[in-house]
């Protein structure tokens, strides 16, 4: 298959590409920009549009069938419900868009409603308010760390939050559900480190209560694909934060204590086949590097 990933130029773009060739398929590669690392580590590019192009479905659509494209792997927030909200009318002309329903993406990209939602399922986690009630302030749609912070400041809350802050050790869990919505993996991990909101390392290990909880979400929203979860542990209470549905650059960790998530996606959630897990190695720790690539320019 020739598997397509989005905004390839991102410093943990590359352990996804691998994942797919390892798997035995083609990665092709997208950016905004004619310049990334995609160029050198993919099998082939595609320059996709703005996000604010009047023509990007349009645009969109033409290339991936002039490119031959089989699977879209989305990554990229912006664009997650256009994906979805297209995934039938790209499944009718021979793309398959790994992605969850547009109802699950509006409950989960919406923070202030995703805290709705860990209330009503039962699911423990911080006080949130739309008003400057707790320190801790972030936009209600956003990404990564960007817009975070913590202030005592007057801040304007118009598409904001305020958290309360959460005690403890900040975790991320890597989940892959497949066509029932059903979880295939759910693998925690310590963040051990982060740089603008990606993470540079972790540390794989077990937790019952944590595992529970997201069969319990997987149960009420209709999941499929990978799904990456964020939480804090303090002891014995787990308090859950964020859910970002889409591939996470930091999930290299959950498929290296799993097995290749990419064979699996192509060999059973596609096809709609039963999966047979194998066991989690808990204890794995990810470090991660800087690698160069090096890009042959037109004379200028």
């Amino acid at each position: 298959m020739r598997i397509l990933t989005e905004a390839s130029g991102s410093l943990t773009a590359a352990w996804l590409m691998r994942a797919i060739r390892e798997a035995g398929h083609q990665p092709v590669g997208s950016d905004i920009l004619d310049i990334t690392p995609a160029r050198c580590l993919a099998d082939d590019f595609i320059r996709l549009p703005p996000a604010d192009d009047p023509r990007l479905w349009e645009q969109t659509a033409e290339l991936l069938r002039s490119h031959r494209i089989d699977l879209v792997i989305p990554s990229l927030d912006e664009s997650l419900a256009g994906w979805a909200e297209r995934r039938e009318a790209f499944a009718d002309a021979g793309t398959h868009i790994l992605i969850s329903a547009p109802e699950t993406l509006a409950v989960c990209q919406d923070k202030w409603r995703t805290y709705q939602f860990f209330r009503e399922q039962g699911i423990p986690t911080v006080a949130t308010s739309r008003e400057q009630r707790y320190p801790l302030v972030k936009p209600r749609v956003g990404r990564g760390g960007s817009g975070v912070r913590i202030t005592d400041e007057p801040v304007d809350m118009t598409g904001m939050l305020s958290q309360e802050l959460a005690a403890g050790f900040e975790v991320t869990v890597d989940a892959l559900f497949d066509h029932r919505g059903e979880a295939v993996y759910i693998v925690p991990r310590r963040r051990l480190g982060v740089r603008d909101g990606k993470s540079t390392g972790g540390e794989t290990f077990a937790h019952e209560g944590i595992e529970r909880l997201v069969r319990r979400m997987g149960d009420a929203l209709a999941f499929y694909g990978p799904i990456n979860f964020q939480c804090f542990v303090d002891g014995e209470t787990i308090r859950f934060i964020e859910i970002n549905p889409r591939i996470a650059g930091g999930m290299a960790l959950g498929l290296a204590a799993t097995e290749n998530w990419i064979r699996v996606i192509v060999e059973h959630l596609l096809p709609r086949r039963a999966v047979t897990p194998v066991p989690v190695r808990y204890g794995l720790r990810m470090v991660r590097y800087y690698a160069e690539c090096f890009i042959e320019t037109p004379d200028q």
